[in-house]
């Protein structure tokens, strides 16, 4: 028996398909369910169905759950019915064509959502994937404790397609009934082919399978052995039926009629119980799979006729290869039916030599058992466990199951930016990809639009149109009012401003786009002119009230004191902001809520971003010091218990101290994130910093509650956020500009990174 690493376990649930529907996954799942439920440590297990459109099936107690396919809600209901059940582990059987959504993508709503660490098995490694199959894949991956492949070959795959570290994966093979060696003979008589030959072919009959290879060697098999019968066992795939009905069965029949032999292959139109399978692999002779494709991992049919120890005929697909290696059995050229008819005629008239493989499969066999298997399984759910039950990698800077891959960051794209804008401005808002006129602009878009404008403005970017940024320029400079000394926000279609005045944070974000602005632009001109409204706008600030507006001020002064060093003025309103944020957090600040307000809002991690930079350009330690630990216990509230980002909802705005609400979540909230990460690995060096920055940017690429991406990276554009069941179809003004926002700082810190042994981490600075 396996020692465990881990015995503790007490509830594991399956996710798959389950008898009695009819598929290999269907077996596969309740083998392995029931073989769990019968090891001797005592742990309770249950299976979550997935029900395919349409049908309805009788299942067993053991099915604790059943999902239909095609509602990603259902997947979400069903992730909180597992957390509410407490489970220890979740194993998915993982196959593409069980879920519902593009490349059934629906199962990532569920995994994303589970507490618990998952196990994932793999019945099929794609070698040359679709994008959408390979983005699926690798998010279950991603999310996944340990990967389970059947074959070495799968391991060979992970590693070079999807580069999972080598730890994480893990090759356990095919599980088999456990049965002992017989010879033929009693199980011939009971089914009726006493006296014949026997050559079988089982499971869920299509195209792939080869069939048609088989018949057509059936005469060459004839010739040296007159009395062999060609039985093939199953029912056609239900996929299949419902596409074309009978048809490829059908054309078999044909087949062996225009060839004469229709009395030696013989059509069972069936799917047996394990009992009267097992009775049918024990009566034959040979076993044939004729498949024609290479890209077979996983065979449930070779493994439990090899189990049985039968001699095995099989073209060299995958598991085939490695599983009939060494004289286990024979391997054929694809679609060569001289072949496979000469070798299997060989076996039929060679009984001693059809024997000896026997033995050699059955031997080797043994550690394929079920109970075996089981035990395998449930060593690597206590490891899974176990780790889960360490503080969080992604928290703490190791990893609870793997760590994971950084995100690479695509080249930005402004085909979408481009699109938003008119001769005004930058739009507010979209209808999907189209421009709302009807929303008008705002100065809180065209600020961020700026701002992206001078970000561009760096080695290995590309710079916007001169005109456009001239264009975000005006639309500041037009929403100035004087004679209020604020900036407008809000202007209609037909030019007209609705508001005299627009709100703090709209003025502090403003002033940001103009610090930075100051100091980055490429046209001198724009500069002067940026810094010289810069200190225009800059009083109206001490009178506000809005933490966040003081964070963006905070983060203009960055670049405005940067080329204004002797404005006395701009440097006493950095200090008065900064002790400002300091205060607000001496007072809400506790134990377990160490945050400025009594409840998280929008933009949260500018907060903590602004103090760390003031901290840094004013050599005081003590906002640096406070920046990062209101960061990091933001970032702990901003991470979804399987470790990827997640944005704080919009339903949870202002609640006192409440567990943050998961959605509406939105694009600015990653964009502050990443930048703010950025800020803090300026100030100690921590390369963790990068990994948390990856993990909110790859919140964009789909590694968040949806498992969806938001963005198309080939425009540039951005949907407006993740509701509960679906993404925001709508791509505005502010989610764009958000995104590639992002994706430039992102890419800065990467470089950054990568030189960053000629910048002086925070304890270089003098206190």
């Amino acid at each position: 028996m396996t020692s465990f690493r881990n015995t503790h376990l007490k509830n594991i649930a399956l996710i798959g398909n389950s008898l009695p529907r009819r598929c290999g996954i269907a077996t596969f799942t309740t083998d392995l369910q029931q073989a769990i439920s019968k090891s001797p440590v005592g742990v309770e297990t249950a299976i979550v169905a997935m029900t395919d459109h349409g049908h309805a099936y009788d299942y067993a107690a053991s099915v604790w759950l059943q999902i239909p396919d095609e509602k990603p809600e259902d997947y979400i209901r069903a992730a909180e019915a597992l957390n509410a059940g407490r489970f220890d582990v979740v194993c998915l059987q993982h196959e593409f064509g069980i879920f519902g959504g593009e490349a059934g993508s629906h199962i990532l709503a569920l995994l994303s959502r589970l507490e618990m660490p998952i196990v994932t098995t793999l019945h099929t490694v794609l070698a040359q994937p679709s994008p959408a199959q390979r983005r699926v894949l690798t998010q279950i991956i991603d999310t996944s404790a340990k990967v389970v492949v059947m074959a070495e070959k799968g391991r060979a795959l992970m590693r070079e397609m999807y580069d999972v570290p080598v730890e994480k994966i893990e090759v356990i093979p095919h599980g088999i009934p456990d049965i002992a060696f017989c010879e033929p003979d009693q199980a011939k008589a009971k089914l009726g082919f006493e006296g014949r030959s026997v050559i079988l072919t089982f499971g869920l009959l299509s195209p792939n399978k080869g069939i048609e290879i088989m018949i057509d060697a059936m005469p060459l098999i004839l010739k040296s052995q007159p009395d062999a019968v060609y039985v093939v066992l199953g029912a056609t795939h239900p996929n299949l039926v419902r596409n074309e009905g009978e048809a490829y069965r059908e054309s078999l029949i044909a087949r062996a009629l225009d060839l004469g032999i229709e009395n030696h292959v013989v059509f069972l139109d069936q799917f047996v119980d394990q009992a009267t399978l097992l009775d049918f692999i024990s009566m034959c002779d040979v076993y044939a799979t004729p498949y024609l494709n290479e890209a077979q991992m996983t065979s449930g049919t070779l493994a439990y006729s090899f189990g049985l120890g039968k001699a095995v005929v099989s073209t060299p697909y995958w598991h085939a290869r490695e599983l009939l290696a060494d004289g286990r059995g024979i391997l054929v050229p694809f679609s060569d039916a001289e072949t496979i008819g000469t070798e299997i005629a060989t076996l039929l008239t060679d009984n001693v030599g059809r024997n000896a493989m026997r033995v050699r499969a059955y031997a080797s066999s043994r550690s394929m058992t079920w109970q075996r298997t089981a035990e395998r399984y449930l060593s690597l759910f206590g490891d899974a466990a176990q780790r889960r039950s360490r503080p969080n990698a992604l928290l703490s800077g190791g990893s609870y199951a793997s760590v994971r891959k950084l995100p690479a960051s695509p080249e930005p794209q402004l085909a979408y930016l481009l699109s938003m804008c008119d001769d005004t401005g930058l739009f507010q808002h979209a209808v999907h990809s189209v421009p709302d006129r009807s929303h008008g602009y705002c100065v809180d878009d065209n600020a961020r639009a700026l701002l992206l404008a001078v970000a561009l403005n760096t080695p290995g970017e590309k710079l916007l149109p001169e005109p456009l940024t001239a264009r975000f320029a005006s639309f500041v400079q037009h929403a100035w009012n004087p004679d209020e000394k604020h900036f407008r926000n809000f202007m209609g279609f037909d030019r007209r401003w609705l508001e005299d005045r627009g709100s703090e944070d709209s003025h502090g974000r403003t002033l940001w786009a103009l610090g930075e602005c100051a100091r980055t632009d490429i046209n001198p001109s724009r500069r002067r002119w940026a810094a010289a409204l810069f200190a225009d706008a800059l009083p109206t600030v001490e009178a506000f009230r809005s933490p966040r507006s003081w964070a963006f001020t905070l983060l203009g002064l960055e670049g405005y004191c940067a080329v204004r060093k002797d404005d006395d003025f701009a440097q006493r309103i950095r200090l008065l902001l900064a002790a400002r944020l300091m205060d607000l957090l001496a007072r809400v600040e506790t134990d377990d809520w160490v945050w400025f307000e009594e409840g998280l809002s929008y933009d949260n991690a500018r907060l903590p971003q602004a103090l760390i930079l003031a901290g840094l350009a004013t050599e005081t330690t003590a906002y640096v010091a406070a920046g990062l630990k209101s960061l990091r216990w933001l970032m702990k509230m901003q991470t979804a218990p399987v470790g990827h980002f997640r944005a704080i909802g919009t339903d949870g705005f202002g609640d006192r101290r409440m567990k943050p609400r998961v959605f509406d979540q939105q694009p600015l909230e990653a964009t502050a994130t990443i930048a703010a990460c950025h800020a803090a690995w300026c100030a100690d060096r921590d390369i963790e910093w990068r990994s948390e920055a990856g993990r909110a940017f790859a919140w964009f690429l789909g590694s968040n509650e949806l498992s969806m991406p938001l963005v198309d990276p080939d425009t540039g554009s951005c949907r407006d956020g993740l509701h509960p069941t679906r993404l925001n179809e709508n791509r505005g003004g502010e989610s764009v500009v958000s995104y590639l926002l992002g994706l430039v700082e992102f890419r800065k810190l990467s470089r950054a990174i990568g030189h960053s042994s000629t910048i002086a981490p925070l304890h270089a600075l003098r206190a």
